[in-house]
């Protein structure tokens, strides 16, 4: 048994869940990773099954009644939630399902580990959708309250933050809750439709001409993923029933990062420019000043760093 304890990470062969697996198994956790495969990638988790026995994986989604009997298996300690409808698009597209995963996932989850006596539930929750289109940047934690997300995904992830305060007050569930800023590194799904980086990466490196959707100057803050993984471990034993930021402050245009993205690939093109998607935010920057107060978590990764590590990785 490790001398930590055992953690369940929901999403964990997905591009954070895989990295968190690697760092709770290097800080002497047992881990159980659980994902349904629908993004994330085996591949992922070669350095996690590098440790044997003390990590274990199943291919199941959070939904299913078989999440109490891993519960019963392993009986947790802490519960890191990653696993979601993670998509604005998506969510656009097919608002139930959207909520069927992020939230009556969530449930199912919540519940086992209420029963259980998991101590404590450390949540991804999205910075950069919950608070909806900002009045004042960077955003503190205190917007979340009368907030309206522009997107089912956001309404699906504000909303279990209310679950969580229930299931802390009446089912002795401990929480922290992570409002995560937009995150990049390896392991970053060049394909899918949230990882700006990586898509601008793979299509410079292939020499091909990357497309920004609107006009480029909609903002984001990028926080590299070894950054954001510290912030989950530190949630373990601090944070308690609290929404943190996990961002850097600062914000970035999609201009200025296409053109960072370009010197690390030393791509010499233009982009193309496309319509804005619905249910994108024209400007999205965290405050991480909480964060800094409750769980001493700082970003410390420079984003012209950060790309240069996300195109070796792309690089292969």
């Amino acid at each position: 048994m490790s001398e930590r304890g055992t953690a369940l990470v929901t999403g964990g062969a997905g591009f954070i869940g895989s990295h968190l697996c690697d760092r709770l198994l290097a800080d002497g956790w047992r881990v159980v990773g659980l994902d349904d495969l629908s993004k994330g990638r085996i591949a992922n988790l070669s350095e996690a099954r590098g440790y044997g026995k003390e990590f274990q994986f199943y291919n199941l989604d959070i939904r299913q009644e078989g999440i109490g009997a891993i519960f019963d298996k392993h009986g947790p300690d802490v519960v890191m939630h990653l696993a979601a409808q993670s998509g604005v698009r998506p969510s656009v597209e097919d608002p139930k399902h959207d909520a069927d995963v992020n939230v009556l996932g969530t449930l199912n989850l919540l519940e086992a580990a209420a029963v259980h006596g998991t101590r404590k539930f450390v949540y991804a929750a999205s910075g950069g959708t919950i608070y909806g289109e900002p009045r004042r940047l960077p955003v503190k934690e205190t917007a979340l309250s009368g907030s309206h997300p522009q997107s089912p995904y956001g309404i699906s992830k504000r909303m279990v933050h209310d679950y969580l305060l229930y299931y802390q007050r009446y089912r002795g569930v401990d929480f922290t809750s992570l409002a995560l800023a937009n995150i990049y590194g390896p392991r970053q799904d060049p394909h899918g439709e949230a990882g700006v980086v990586s898509i601008f990466g793979k299509v410079m490196l292939a020499g091909e001409t990357p497309t920004i959707n609107g006009d480029g100057n909609q903002t984001r803050d990028y926080v590299f993923v070894d950054d954001v993984v510290h912030a989950f471990a530190l949630g373990v034993d601090a944070g308690s029933g609290k929404l943190l930021n996990v961002g850097t402050g600062l914000e970035t245009s999609v201009n200025h990062l296409f053109r960072m993205v370009a010197e690390a690939t030393g791509f010499g093109g233009e982009p193309t420019y496309g319509p804005l998607p619905p249910g994108d935010l024209r400007r999205s920057c965290l405050d991480p000043g909480l964060a800094e107060r409750e769980l001493g978590w700082k970003p410390w990764t420079q984003l012209g760093e950060g790309l240069r590590a996300t195109v070796e990785w792309l690089r292969g």
